[in-house]
């Protein structure tokens, strides 16, 4: 059973009292409990308390009921503006985590502007003109930043200077490069483009020509023609006698000054570990090569590298581990000859490409022996000696400037030297020449295949006009072409 309470607490929610701005809810402290529970408001004191009865439940508390007026507290509303602060405040932490990131990669594409800034600062003072792919680079760089720039801008609601400030440096900058590649100071792009087009009318001259020139038959030991112009396809023989293992060697067709027609070829591979020469074999005819039957096989006394000849029944080659020029008997294997060859490097100092202990080279063609080598003074560079064939005592000597490791290999045909150098693991090229009897020098460009990727030595032979070539163990031939003699 309630009792009655003398007097209960009056709770007056003041709508003067309630500040809202939007996002916050506040009471002003108007108010101070007074003696006998009862609830005094300081100001304004006309309308602001009453005392009202109540009722004491069975727990002692003072119940009672109140009646607000119209302008009562409204909670609803503060309630749904919590819920949209809250709101709020998420979505401004995540505008804010955007714009820090947004902030970096503006740091990032700042650092891109002031580089391409100063490529195009660079462009416009200088006197040399650019490529065409250095321009379309730049153009690919700023179309980038473009685009990332104008996704910033969509992104960034509100101030947003400094992206659009960003974005119309980016347009600028644009602008200038388009500019430059119109201007092209020195109009070099234009001239380069003319040049392709001249060297591409140039090779078809040049397919054309050799198309037309008719095959000039050249008799055998004649000098009778103006050079080689084209190289045949290959011509795989066979495997060297020694098997797969034997990559590295020579080989060729010996010629005779006394009779161009015989028929002797030889064949000497180097042990494996492409240094030592220490067996080689000799063949009577052609069928006997290729059925590997009728042959006299000798060992040596030790030679190095694989740039061995035959000439006049004669074996020349590079003595073991020394300066030294050894002749061999072939039909006795005798050893004839050993003289040292002036001022020639050796021991795997300026070989070939790709091809080591190569220092000392013998060549045959129509007029007799000679020897491609380098020395110290000639810094590298492939120097050429025509020697006495029965006393190898050196007759004349000739400098190039072409450096002999840069080039594959080497041949000799009527006193010009060839030199071949590696294009790709398929192909090379015949790029360089030396005439001895007029001392010049020069280049050109014939395509060679190639069975396999290294070309271990290249000896030509008079008698056929063929190149003899070992190429990583295999016997390959080559057929030489040779323009008219000029008049």
């Amino acid at each position: 059973m309630m009792a009655w309470c003398s007097s209960a607490v009056l709770i007056l929610f003041l709508q003067a009292a309630l500040n809202v701005d939007g996002t916050s809810l506040a009471l002003a402290d108007h108010t101070t409990l007074g003696s006998s529970n009862t609830v005094i408001l300081r100001e304004p004191p006309s309308k602001l308390f009453t005392n009202i009865s109540g009722m004491v439940d069975n727990h002692g508390m003072c119940q009672c009921s109140v009646y607000l007026p119209d302008n009562s507290f409204p909670a609803q509303q503060v309630e749904k503006l919590e819920i949209t602060t809250e709101a709020l405040s998420i979505r401004v932490e995540t505008e804010l985590s955007k714009i820090r990131e947004f902030s970096k990669a503006i740091e990032v594409y700042e650092l891109k502007i002031q580089n391409l800034t100063m490529k195009v600062e660079s462009m416009e003072k200088s006197s040399v003109s650019y490529t065409e792919l250095e321009f379309e680079l730049l153009k690919v760089e700023i179309t980038e930043m473009e685009r990332l720039v104008s996704q910033l801008k969509d992104t960034v609601i509100g101030s947003n200077h400094i992206v659009v400030q960003l974005y119309q440096e980016i347009t600028n900058m644009s602008a200038t490069v388009q500019k430059l590649e119109s201007l092209d100071k020195n109009n070099l792009l234009a001239i380069r483009r003319e040049i392709v087009a001249l060297r591409k009318r140039l090779k078809e001259c040049e397919e054309n020509r050799n198309e037309g020139t008719a095959h000039v038959h050249v008799p055998a030991g004649s000098c009778n023609h103006g050079g080689i112009y084209n190289i045949s396809k290959p011509y795989v023989i066979q495997l060297n006698w020694r098997g797969f293992a034997y990559r590295f060697g020579g080989w060729g067709r010996g010629y005779s000054s006394r009779d161009p027609q015989k028929e002797l070829y030889w064949t000497a591979p180097l042990n494996p570990d492409g240094r030592y020469l220490e067996y080689y074999r000799i063949f009577t005819s052609h069928d006997d090569l290729l059925l590997y039957k009728n042959y006299k096989e000798y060992r040596l006394e030790y030679g190095q590298g694989s740039g061995s000849a035959v000439y006049d029944d004669f074996l020349y080659y590079n003595c073991h581990a020394s300066g030294d020029m050894c002749k061999v008997d072939i039909t006795n294997n005798k050893l004839v000859v050993r003289k040292n060859l002036p001022g020639a490097v050796f021991n795997n100092r300026f070989s070939y490409a790709g091809v080591a202990w190569q220092d000392i080279d013998f060549a045959v063609d129509e007029s007799g022996l000679w020897v491609i080598y380098s020395t110290e003074v000639s810094t590298g560079n492939i120097v050429i000696s025509k020697l006495n064939e029965t006393t190898l005592t050196v007759e004349k000597t000739w400098q190039t400037r072409q450096y002999k490791p840069s080039v594959t290999n080497a041949f000799i045909v009527c006193g010009v030297l060839y030199a071949v150098r590696p294009i790709n693991t398929r192909k090379e090229e015949l790029f360089y020449f030396f005439d001895t009897k007029t001392e010049q020098e020069g280049t050109l460009s014939i395509l060679i295949e190639k069975t396999l990727e290294t070309i271990q030595s290249i000896n030509y032979c008079p008698s056929d006009h063929k190149l003899y070539v070992f190429n990583d163990g295999y016997q390959v031939t080559y057929d030489s072409a040779f323009l008219p003699a000029l008049s």
